[in-house]
């Protein structure tokens, strides 16, 4: 095992002092999330940004930053610094490249603490729903600031994003495949493991199947490929672009059967790229889109497997714990949102995706990956206490023993900042423009003075039930600077 070829007594000197610098940095970001979180519950999104610590002019190793980017990225976003957070979510992608190029495999340095320590030990590697999502609140900011030219990138990116997802799963378990091969004892000990029934067995009775999972039947961020479809259907510049809303608003109605409303927007698309229809005969129409709640979070679970191990004459089957993360699902804020306008007509939302539902589709295409590491670490902390038992006898074993029991742990990070689901519905702009919005179980939020627009965006997110709605009110053409509003007004009931 040519991970642990130095002296048993420094490696575990070493391991013990790579554990403590690790434990101490996942302490201070569960202080950290700890703060932001009672910030964003509540609606208090300048202390939430505020929470992560991070300077507006420091560009230090984004890479190293993605969470708290993230997460700040979001809070500005719903504070209205729609300029700070785009520039903070620009800084999050700069440290996502390996999302985008071939050579994504993470450090060698970074290989090694993972399997020495975990998971939790590596730069924070975002998934791809997150940065599709990120691309797609860069596309609202843009058409709240009235820039249709930027927003169209931001929109055609998280697209990109979706169509590459699967070659990036593939190509990610390539790669844990090929780090692996780096120590080829380490990688056939692992695949021994991994394909073994015992551990199998144990798999599916305490962690579960992954192939069991209610997941979309390939890889969509729904709500995103929504809002792409409804922006190229509202400012398309030619058939094309009216093909790519087709596109878009199929893919979701497909998900998302019971919304009739996305189902006329695909057909509406439909037509338009094929001619039968012409935008300009169409009415002014509203679209209210409504992000709900807080989004799943990882969980760890821990349980023993017999793993097979064996270094130069001696082999055995020792049982010892890994750990693995699982999502679980937040709250939601109950009910629908209902637009009401004045003539007393009633628009509510409907279900449009489950943010659990796409994290989990990920995580499915993952998790091989994932116990792979987790098997590897599991091998090499083996082989360690053998090591330390054979050269120090009691106290090395007990050491060893110490550390794998301190360092086995699942990397639960994670962007808390995304909704448990989006609802939508469609409808004419009432003429007046006046438009009366409410939570269907909690009450009346507040009025909305539409603007004369021909196709308008009315974007709602509300994290808890606690916290006030942000909207925002966009103009899908994106010619006019779009409108904020907070309902209730704070101080309300």
């Amino acid at each position: 095992m040519t991970t642990c070829i130095a002296p048993a007594s420094k490696l575990i000197s070493l391991c013990f002092l790579v554990a403590a610098m690790a434990g101490c940095s996942s302490f201070s970001q569960r202080d950290q999330m700890a703060q932001f979180n009672t910030a964003y519950d509540k609606g208090d999104y300048p202390s939430a940004a505020a929470a992560m610590g991070l300077d507006k002019d420091d560009d230090k190793a984004p890479q190293g930053k993605v969470l708290e980017l993230m997460h700040q990225g979001e809070a500005l976003r719903l504070e209205g610094d729609y300029k700070r957070s785009i520039a903070v979510y620009d800084r999050a992608e700069s440290g996502m490249k390996y999302l985008d190029t071939e050579g994504f495999a993470a450090s060698a340095s970074e290989n090694v603490m993972s399997v020495l320590v975990n998971d939790s030990s590596r730069d924070y590697r975002a998934l791809m729903s997150e940065a599709i999502l990120v691309n797609t609140y860069k596309a609202l900011s843009f058409l709240a600031l009235g820039d249709n030219a930027s927003a169209r990138v931001e929109f055609n990116r998280a697209d990109d994003r979706t169509r590459r997802a699967v070659d990036y799963f593939a190509d990610e378990i390539a790669e844990q495949r090929r780090a692996l091969q780096k120590d080829p004892g380490n990688a056939r000990a692992v695949e021994q493991n991994i394909n073994s029934d015992g551990i199998q067995g144990v798999l599916r009775n305490k962690y579960g199947d992954p192939a069991g999972w209610s997941v979309y039947p390939r890889f969509i961020v729904p709500s995103s490929t929504y809002l792409h479809g409804l922006y190229f259907l509202a400012s398309g510049e030619g058939r094309s672009d009216f093909e790519r809303a087709a596109t878009s608003l199929e893919r979701v109605a497909q998900m998302a059967p019971n919304n009739p409303a996305i189902a006329a927007d695909a057909e509406l698309a439909e037509a338009l790229a094929s001619g039968e229809q012409t935008r300009q005969s169409l009415p002014p129409m509203v679209w209210l889109v409504y992000e709900n709640g807080l989004g799943p979070v990882l969980q760890e679970i821990r349980f023993d497997i017999p793993l097979f191990l064996s270094h130069g004459d001696w082999a055995s089957v020792v049982y010892t714990g890994i750990a693995l993360p699982r999502y679980t699902d937040r709250t939601s804020v109950g009910g629908s949102l209902v637009a009401t306008s004045d003539d007393d007509t009633r628009y509510n939302t409907q279900l449009v995706a489950s943010m659990g539902k796409v994290i989990r589709t990920e995580m499915q295409a993952r998790f091989t990956s994932i116990l792979a590491r987790s098997i590897s670490s599991a091998v090499v902390k083996g082989v360690l206490q053998h090591e330390a038992t054979e050269s120090l006898g009691a106290a090395g074993q007990l050491g060893s023993i110490l550390y794998t029991i301190a360092t086995t742990q699942a990397d639960l990070r994670g962007w808390q900042a995304m909704p448990d689901h989006w609802e939508a519905t469609r409808f004419e702009r009432p003429a007046s423009g006046e438009l009366r919005l409410s939570d269907s179980q909690q009450g009346a939020l507040g009025h909305l003075a539409l603007p004369s627009w021909p196709y308008t965006l009315v974007y709602v997110k509300r994290p808890t039930a606690q916290s006030p709605a942000t909207v925002m009110v966009l103009d899908l053409q994106g010619q006019h600077a779009g409108q904020q509003f907070t309902l209730p007004e704070r101080g309300e009931n």
